[in-house]
């Protein structure tokens, strides 16, 4: 199941993804507020394992982000916790290399992503968390019309040991409109940006 906008393309992750995200992931200012930093080919070989063993479980769907024009893959999000009984998902795992970052990637990822979540799944909740101290992200929240719900003190263990306090948004069924109202709007600007 891909999803297809007009800049982006989110296609569902497969192994042959490994060399394309391991090269653009090696950054290390991408992995500032996450809980894993697969900076080499290995650690990002056990990444994207944890996303395809969720979509091998049907909790999950990882995908990797790629550029329409070019082809290229510049990033990677995913599905996951998917609750069918609930019917609740959380978006989430999403970075998009520096050149990509700040324009209308991620706002046309999220659209498509929160699209299917609520008029495909039929889901009534989409969970978003970041780590606490990221603003940038946690701004992006806000201004797609998420609403703020809380921290989660030491909720995550990073990859170097020390705990992340995780902020949680969501977006409810009853809010969706609104929200897929305000991303049509941003996405239909010439330059828009995150």
């Amino acid at each position: 199941m891909a999803l297809d906008g007009k800049i982006v393309r989110l296609e569902p992750m497969t192994p042959e993804h490994h060399g394309a995200l391991t090269e653009i992931g090696n950054d290390p200012d991408l992995w500032r507020f996450t809980v894993s930093a697969p900076l080499s080919a290995a650690d990002m070989s056990e990444y994207m394992e944890v996303g395809l063993r969720a979509a091998r479980d049907g909790t999950g769907v990882p995908f990797v982000t790629i550029e329409k024009a070019s082809g290229r893959v510049i990033g990677s999000t995913r599905f996951a916790n998917y609750d069918a009984f609930n019917h609740r998902i959380e978006i989430g795992w999403t970075w998009i290399a520096k050149p990509w970052q700040r324009t209308a990637v991620n706002t046309e990822a999220k659209y498509l992503m929160m699209s299917h979540a609520f008029e495909q799944l039929g889901c009534v909740r989409v969970e978003l968390k970041t780590d606490v101290r990221n603003q940038q992200s946690r701004n992006a929240m806000l201004r797609i019309g998420a609403r703020e719900e809380g921290v989660l003190r030491k909720h995550m263990l990073r990859s170097n040991g020390t705990y992340r306090d995780s902020i949680y948004y969501s977006v409810l069924d009853d809010e969706w409109p609104e929200v897929k109202a305000r991303l049509e709007a941003f996405m239909k600007r010439k330059n828009p940006r995150e």
